[in-house]
């Protein structure tokens, strides 16, 4: 098979290098999938520069989320396969960027009908953490208005989703222009430059005119921040609001004056999807039936980057860096070249 392998911590994705290496063989309880397509994420670039808090040792093969065909079921599973031979899945596991990948039963899931390969590899980390922090963890309501920063990225675009199937009016932040209206053809009613050093104020602004009238609240229900913009997102919030702690994108962890979340009685979300395999598996279950719901009823759709096309293995270093660089939006996937079906 073809991979990038990691034998040493580099500077840049640019660094990184297609190898050729054995094939996996079948495993007794993993899957042997053929990679179809491969999604990028930030803790992708943060791992290859030994930045990252998961370091597997060397050498290690890069990536995480992935698209593919069931190659080979394992063989010897302490329970009936879930998958057979051709089926579709996606999912998430060390070394997506490969042709070929072994992944066990719980990184795995099928492919909604209706989705490509390519949908599918963009899916297994944004979505669940949006709607495990906009459905599970804020539970909103109809009626309800929702702050999402970085609207435009992965789990944002997710999160615009889920809150307007949910009923909620969304105000959603981004850099630029470009991605403001990416924001609103997927859903956001509304969107505002977080760069603009009054935006809290922008947001109380559409708070007080267009909320409805008597409801006395200048502010927003929910805060959805990958960010790292808790401090001055607590200056445009209403009275018992949400504000949930997606991420630190911006680089920097934030301290959090506690007098304010006193002063209006709001409480601070954390939302740490990874773990909740180990500590809530149920809940896994339980967030992924919505997913799927929402899919089916046309409520959720692909977040796939479509501005630029990134195809083959020698492509995920260009596609690693627009990811870092901010110059996309939406899920970065790459579609593997090599499609071949052999051992």
């Amino acid at each position: 098979m073809r991979a990038i392998q990691v034998s040493e911590y580099v500077k840049s994705p640019l660094d990184l290098k297609v190898t050729t290496l054995p094939t996996p063989s079948p495993s007794p309880d993993c899957y042997l999938i053929e990679v179809h397509a491969a999604g990028t994420n930030f803790f992708d670039l943060l791992q290859i520069q030994g930045k990252y808090q998961n370091q597997p040792p060397f050498p290690w093969i890069a990536g995480a989320e992935f698209a593919g065909i069931v190659i080979a079921t394992p063989t010897a599973p302490k329970t009936p396969p879930r998958f057979r031979v051709g089926d579709r899945v996606f999912g998430a596991h060390q070394g997506a960027y490969a042709t070929h990948i072994l992944a066990p039963k719980h990184a795995l899931l099928p492919i909604p009908s209706g989705w490509s390969l390519e949908d599918a590899a963009g899916l297994f980390i944004t979505a669940p953490t949006s709607y495990g922090g906009i459905v599970h963890r804020a539970n909103v309501q109809p009626g309800e208005w929702v702050l999402v920063h970085a609207a435009a990225g992965g789990v944002g675009l997710a999160a615009v989703q889920i809150a307007k199937a949910k009923g909620a009016t969304v105000i959603a932040t981004a850099s630029t222009e470009r991605k403001r209206q990416i924001a609103r053809d997927f859903g956001a009613d509304f969107t505002i430059d977080y760069r603009a050093a009054d935006w809290p104020e922008q947001v109380r602004q559409l708070c007080r005119k267009h909320r409805p009238a008597g409801n006395g609240q200048a502010g927003v229900d929910v805060v959805f921040d990958p960010v790292g913009l808790i401090e001055k997102s607590l200056k445009c919030v209403a009275w018992n609001a949400r504000l949930l702690v997606i991420g630190f994108a911006a680089g920097k962890i934030e301290k959090v004056a506690v007098n304010r979340v006193l002063l209006k009685n709001v409480s601070l979300v954390g939302v740490h999807w990874g773990q909740y395999i180990n500590h809530e598996p149920e809940t896994v279950t339980a967030v992924w039936q919505g997913i799927f719901d929402l899919i089916s009823r046309g409520k959720f759709r692909s977040t796939v980057f479509s501005d630029r096309q990134f195809v083959g293995l020698e492509s995920v270093p260009n596609a690693l860096r627009a990811l870092g660089t901010r110059d996309t939006w939406g899920k970065v996937v790459v579609r593997i070249s090599d499609t071949s079906s052999k051992l």
